[in-house]
């Protein structure tokens, strides 16, 4: 992030369309009263967002733009969840599926995510988007803090307790080790390592699905972490039939959200190539696939093909 000022996405955001907008109707979710949240982190919709905006006059609102496809989504907002509730309500987080809610995702134009933006007093101000690491998100919080003073805007949040859990509510079971470790070390950035533990955990169990998801996601992000989007588009387009080139597109932009783009580009690459040399790129589509889903229709839609190329 080069600058964090309003003034950077001035065009660039049109959330007029979101400003007063009328309460949910009897049986939706309740919007978040200005003053009033239960908790730090909130989820936003269409309908509450006018009130969202409200909130951000008292404290500066990061808002996070994510979808449940998005794996780099799932790694990233753990870590914006837990830095903003150290900061002890100076800071609310507005969570926005973009699915969910096609206006906010049009007001901010998200075309990639996961997407973080900041609004301070009504204004949208940029941080970053793509998963970083959390020292990074600590970073553009500190100096997201330090504009929001600069505009007058430096509250606090009356956060009330989080409701007991109830003696009949299941009790969410303690994350296995080496789960815990490969989690803790993604939180430092460190890819690397957290690759080991999932491995550890799937010598262990090669049949643990949790593993498989979360050793795609952070070999994805290991692998993106160091690559310049330009610079990456500019090899592929060099080198059509450069295996690496074309894997280094496709990871980034499934990064971003661009599912479609990611297989399209391998299986075409796939088309291309003699058979002899087809399956790394077979592979990497079926690592991509379990990043996503098997029921995703674009990964449905994706395995056809690749079934119509192989016979």
């Amino acid at each position: 992030m080069t600058d964090i000022s309003p003034a950077a996405l001035r065009g660039a955001v049109d959330l007029s369309s979101l400003r007063n907008r009328p309460s949910p109707a009897a049986g939706a979710a309740a919007p978040v009263p200005a003053g009033a949240v239960s908790d730090v982190v909130v989820d936003a919709t269409d309908e509450s967002f006018g009130q969202i905006l409200e909130i951000s006059r008292t404290v500066p609102v990061v808002v996070d733009l994510w979808a449940e496809w998005c794996g780099p989504c799932k790694q990233l907002s753990p870590v914006i969840e837990k830095v903003t509730r150290e900061l002890g309500g100076r800071v609310l987080l507005a969570k926005v599926d973009v699915d969910a809610n096609p206006q906010l995702a049009q007001g901010f134009r998200a075309q990639s995510i996961p997407m973080v933006v900041a609004l301070i007093a009504g204004q949208p101000v940029p941080m970053f988007t793509g998963a970083v690491p959390e020292e990074q998100v600590r970073e553009v919080f500190a100096q997201l803090l330090q504009v929001a003073a600069q505009n007058g805007v430096t509250g606090t949040l009356p956060v009330g307790d989080a409701p007991e859990t109830s003696d009949s509510e299941p009790v969410e079971p303690p994350m296995p080790p080496l789960h815990a470790e490969a989690f803790e070390a993604i939180e430092r950035g460190d890819y690397a390592a957290a690759i080991i533990a999932y491995e550890k955990a799937l010598a262990e169990n090669p049949r643990d699905e949790d593993a498989i998801a979360g050793l795609g996601q952070v070999r994805l992000l290991d692998r993106v972490q160091s690559l310049d989007l330009q610079a990456a588009r500019a090899a592929a387009a060099a080198g059509p039939l450069d295996v690496q080139a074309q894997f280094d597109v496709a990871d980034l932009d499934l990064a971003g959200g661009h599912v479609d783009d990611a297989f399209g580009r391998l299986l075409d690459l796939f088309a291309q190539l003699p058979s002899a040399e087809r399956a790394p790129v077979r592979e990497r589509l079926v690592e991509l696939f379990g990043l996503i889903g098997a029921a995703d229709p674009r990964v449905v839609s994706a395995r056809n093909r690749l079934s119509s190329l192989l016979f």
